[in-house]
């Protein structure tokens, strides 16, 4: 039987909200399509990968920013936005991997504890590739942890069986845009980027195809370029 497909779409470097829309017409694509179980040939959804062009700050479905911290922030020159995302507050900005699956998980065979465990599983064998063996999920918390060091956050939305958003994985991110919150609401937990783990400057474009490599594998799926995003 022929793996399910997914429409691969690199967007480059471009505004956070340029993502969030183009995620949005494919949610409603999506949803305004027949469910229907994994069987040969079918089309699951859409990867959007992207590098945020600048900062932005973004909470999720539990909050994590008062109004106040919202006004300290833009005033450090970020974007701000609450998202539909599960998860507490994080960062965004240049040197970011972003990954937004847009997935119909019935047609991957998948349920939504599956797909967060093959979203940690992809960045944990991306970290391996690049030569970072220590990896590892660290449970009960979501993400991908070096130590007590995050180098990469996930959050995601799941309605009707479709999800959003995704996974933000630190290549050469200025970390500094970090000590003005409590990423994701952990107290006393650091967080990373391949650049600083392996003492050179990591890119987005770096570690794109080993990360699609890893899509592949670990979502059991085959991708389909696409040239444009709509």
């Amino acid at each position: 039987m022929r793996q399910p497909a997914v429409r691969l779409l690199r967007l480059g470097r471009v505004p956070y909200a340029e993502l969030l829309g183009l995620q949005d017409r494919w949610l409603r694509r999506l949803q305004a399509e027949p469910g229907t179980e994994a069987s040969s040939g079918t089309e699951a959804g859409a990867l959007l990968l992207c590098e945020p062009a600048g900062p932005v700050y973004t909470a999720g479905l539990r909050g994590g920013l008062t109004p106040e911290e919202t006004a300290r922030l833009r005033a450090l020159g970020a974007e701000v936005r609450v998202t539909g995302r599960g998860g507490l507050a994080t960062f965004h900005g240049p040197g970011q991997l972003l990954c937004h699956p847009v997935l119909d998980l019935r047609r991957l065979g998948l349920r939504l504890r599956m797909h967060v465990a093959a979203l940690e599983a992809c960045a944990v064998r991306l970290c391996e590739l690049q030569g970072l063996q220590d990896a590892a999920r660290s449970p009960p918390y979501t993400g991908v942890w070096l130590d007590d060091r995050k180098i990469c956050a996930i959050g995601v939305r799941c309605g009707r069986h479709i999800t959003s958003h995704g996974l933000a994985l630190n290549c050469s991110t200025d970390l500094t845009w970090f000590e003005h919150i409590v990423p994701c609401g952990l107290v006393g937990t650091g967080v990373t980027s391949l650049s600083k783990e392996l003492q050179r400057h990591v890119t987005v474009d770096e570690v794109m195809p080993p990360f699609l490599v890893a899509f592949k594998e670990i979502y059991k799926c085959t991708l389909i370029s696409e040239d444009s995003p709509n």
